[in-house]
C-alpha cells in the first residue's frame, strides 16, 4: 500500500534522474541522484545515527555479561599482643564468590539493549529520509533558480529585440529618442531582478554543496525538468501512508524498550543470592578446612517503588508521545499536499489562460507596435506580462515538486527507490 501510493507521488519528479553515477565535474551537470547518494555518503548527521547503532550494540553486548566471581582473602588472629603476636595463631582464608542473579534480571536486561538497537537503527532509517527530503529540496532550490535565471534572460533579449525598431522609428521621427532610454531602463531593471535571483541561486547551491559535503559547489549547474507533473492520490492515502514513517515506527520499539526497563524494575527488590566458597587454614593447629557462605538481601527499606514509578509513568507517555509525534506529521504532510493541490490549480490557470493569452497579446501589440497602432509603454508592458506569467509558473511547479519531495519523506519512502521504480 505505502510503495503504491509513494510511487504515485514520486514519478511526478523522476525526470530530475539521470542516469549518471560519476561525480559530477565543473562542466558536467549535477543530477539528483547523483546528489542524494553524495548527501547520503557526507551527512555528518547519518553517521552520527549509525554511531547510536554502534552505542545501542554496545549497551546490548554489556546488558548480556554475566557479574564477575570475587576473589577474597582474610587474615585473623595475627599481629597481636601475647598468645596472637605474629602470626603464630593466625586464621588466614581464600574465599571465592559468585553473585546469581534470578528471577530473570539478566533477561530484562537483555531485552532492554535488544529494544535499544531496534530504536536506533530506526532512527537512522528517519534521519536516511530527512537527509533525502532535504537534498532533494536543496536541489530544486537550484533548479528553480536557474529556470527564473534563464526566463530573464529571455526577457531581457526580447526587450533589446526592441532596439533596432526603435532606432529605425526614431530616424523616421516616428517615435522621440527618449524612447530608446525608456528601453534600456526596462532591460535594466530587468537585469537587475536577474542579479537578485543570480544571488538566491549562489546560496541555493551553497546550500545544496554543504548537504553534499562540500563547503562550496563543485558543479556546473543542476539537470532536471520541472515541467512534467503527476496526479497525487487522496490525502486521506497519504495519512494512511505516514503511518510506516520511521518516526513513528520507532515508538514501537520505544514502547518495547520502555516495558523491558518496567520489568527490570519491578524485578530488581527481588533477592540475589551470593554464594561463597574457601578453604581456611589454622596457623596454631596447622589445620585446614573449608568456608562455605550464603547471603540473601533483605529488601526491608528500598524495594525499588520510585524507579518502579517512573519506568510505569515512562511506558505510558510513549502512546502520548507517538500520537503527538504523529499528529506533527500530518500537520506537515497537509499543508504540503494543500501546497501541492493549489500549485497544480495555479498551473492548470497560468497555461491554459494566462501564458497563452499574454503571449498572443505580446505578439499583435509587436507587430502592431512596428505599425504605429501602440506605444512603447504597450509593448513593455505587453512583454513583461508574459515575463510574470512563466515565473509564476516556474515558481508553482516549483512549489509542486518540493511538496512532493516533502511529501515522499514523510510517507517513509526512500527517494531513489521510488524513481527508479516508477521509471
Amino acid at each position: 500500500m505505502l510503495s503504491k501510493f509513494a510511487v504515485r507521488l514520486a514519478w511526478a519528479m523522476a525526470l530530475l534522474v539521470s542516469p549518471w553515477l560519476t561525480v559530477p565535474s565543473h562542466s558536467q551537470p549535477l543530477t539528483l541522484k547523483t546528489a542524494l547518494q553524495r548527501a547520503l555518503a557526507a551527512s555528518p548527521r547519518l553517521t552520527a545515527a549509525e554511531r547510536d547503532v554502534g552505542i545501542a550494540t554496545g549497551q546490548r553486548i554489556q546488558a548480556g555479561a554475566l557479574i564477575n566471581p570475587e576473589v577474597s582473602y582474610e587474615q585473623d588472629n595475627s599481629f597481636g599482643s601475647r598468645g596472637y603476636r605474629g602470626t603464630k595463631s593466625a586464621e588466614t582464608t581464600l574465599q571465592i564468590s559468585q553473585l546469581f542473579e534470578l528471577f530473570g534480571k539478566r533477561d530484562a536486561r537483555i531485552a532492554v539493549g535488544r529494544a535499544g538497537i531496534e530504536t536506533a537503527a530506526i532512527q537512522r532509517k528517519a534521519v536516511r529520509l530527512e537527509v533525502l527530503s532535504e537534498t532533494a529540496v536543496g536541489f530544486l532550490g537550484v533548479l528553480g533558480a536557474q529556470r527564473r535565471i534563464q526566463i530573464l534572460d529571455e526577457q531581457v533579449a526580447a526587450i533589446d529585440k526592441l532596439t533596432p525598431l526603435l532606432q529605425r522609428r526614431v530616424d523616421a521621427g516616428a517615435s522621440s529618442p527618449a524612447e530608446i532610454g525608456r528601453a534600456e531602463v526596462a532591460s535594466a531593471l530587468v537585469k537587475a531582478d536577474r542579479e537578485r535571483v543570480r544571488s538566491t541561486l549562489a546560496s541555493a547551491r551553497r546550500e545544496l554543496a554543504v548537504l553534499m559535503g562540500d563547503t562550496a559547489a563543485k558543479f556546473s549547474a543542476v539537470s532536471g525538468r520541472l515541467d512534467v507533473l503527476g496526479r497525487p492520490p487522496s490525502f486521506k492515502a497519504v495519512v494512511a501512508a505516514i503511518d510506516s514513517n520511521p518516526q513513528l515506527m520507532r515508538w514501537t520499539a520505544v514502547y518495547a524498550q520502555r516495558n523491558a526497563e518496567l520489568l527490570l524494575a519491578r524485578l530488581k527488590p527481588y533477592p540475589d543470592v551470593r554464594v561463597s566458597a574457601g578453604w581456611r587454614h589454622f596457623n596454631e593447629t596447622n589445620d585446614d578446612a573449608v568456608r562455605l557462605s550464603l547471603s540473601v538481601p533483605i529488601p526491608v527499606f528500598d524495594q525499588n517503588q520510585g524507579n518502579i514509578l517512573s519506568a510505569q509513568e515512562s511506558l505510558a507517555k510513549t502512546r502520548a508521545e507517538r500520537e503527538a509525534n504523529r499528529n506533527t506529521l500530518i500537520v506537515l504532510a497537509g499543508r504540503a499536499y494543500d501546497s501541492l493541490q493549489g500549485a497544480l490549480r495555479e498551473l492548470k490557470v497560468l497555461r491554459e489562460v494566462a501564458i497563452p493569452k499574454s503571449r498572443q497579446a505580446a505578439d499583435a501589440i509587436f507587430e502592431g507596435y512596428g505599425q504605429g497602432r501602440f506605444t512603447l509603454l504597450e509593448v513593455l508592458d505587453a512583454q513583461a506580462s508574459v515575463a510574470q506569467a512563466r515565473l509564476r509558473e516556474q515558481e508553482a511547479q516549483q512549489n509542486f515538486h518540493v511538496a512532493v519531495a516533502t511529501i515522499e519523506g514523510l510517507v517513509g519512502n526512500p527517494f531513489t527507490l521510488a524513481r527508479e521504480t516508477a521509471r
